[in-house]
């Protein structure tokens, strides 16, 4: 579980970044999940925008992408979403250090 300073920090490193997936009239599926879980692997954080023409609610895609690549839910702004996930492999960000 991330904390309000670790998900400000996270906010700010994803700025700059464009999303790499876009979910559309499809919705939500395993192969798009399975994709997702590759790419959080790789880059630890993420942005996926939500197409206009999705027929899903934008709170209930969020959710289910971050409980399908097993991430946390940085934030839902608008129609992107930011996804973390703490790689095993490749761990390039550090989180500050939650308060006692």
């Amino acid at each position: 579980m991330l904390t309000g300073k670790q998900k400000r920090f996270l906010r700010a490193e994803a700025h700059h970044l464009t999303p790499v997936f876009q979910v559309g009239k499809g919705g939500v599926n395993g192969e798009m999940i399975k994709s997702i879980r590759e790419v959080l692997e790789v880059r630890e954080l993420i942005k996926v925008r939500i197409l206009d023409n999705c027929e899903e609610d934008k709170n209930d895609v969020a959710k289910a992408l971050a409980t399908g690549a097993r991430a946390e839910l940085v934030q839902l702004i608008g129609l992107t979403v930011v996804l973390y996930k703490e790689s095993r492999e490749n761990k390039k960000i550090v989180l500050p250090k939650a308060a006692k």
